[in-house]
């Protein structure tokens, strides 16, 4: 094979690896749309195995005080039998992807009641997905408190 078509089979080989990457990102965010969506669901829920199914085994999220959680730390409060979580929705949603890195973020209304006391919170937050082995999991989460 010459040089000429050497060059030009490289050349059609870039073209259509850049065709398909430019169809993926709009598929991965659809993809972690929903499983953001279903997380939020499952902590709503309770459902121990899809909220942490959902997580990486390194989690870690900085809530409005600064303090960090776990993991652990973090299904133990979400799960925690005095805390009920009223169903809420997420404003001014937006997906990022760098790879297998993509930057989930919006702002959230949240209600409930815990240990008897109603709450209403208002907040921005931040989720970090990271992609290991085809699968995205969230490996990190922050949040800010806004005023209402």
């Amino acid at each position: 094979m010459t040089w000429y078509f050497k060059a030009l089979f490289a050349a059609l080989l870039i073209a259509a690896s850049s065709v398909s990457v430019a169809k993926t990102p709009a598929a991965v965010v659809r993809q972690l749309t929903l499983q953001a969506d279903a997380w939020d669901k499952a902590i709503v829920r309770k459902d121990k195995a899809a909220i942490a199914n959902n997580m990486a085994a390194d989690f870690r999220q900085i809530d409005a005080a600064g303090d960090i959680e776990t993991k652990a730390s973090f299904l133990e409060s979400v799960l925690d039998e005095k805390l009920r979580i009223d169903p809420y929705t997420v404003e001014d949603f937006e997906v990022r992807v760098y790879g297998n890195v993509a930057l989930l973020s919006g702002r959230t209304r949240m209600t409930g009641v815990y240990d008897g006391k109603p709450f209403k919170t208002h907040y921005r937050y931040i989720d970090i997905y990271v992609r290991k082995a085809g699968v995205w999991r969230v490996a990190s989460v922050q949040i800010t408190k806004l005023k209402d």
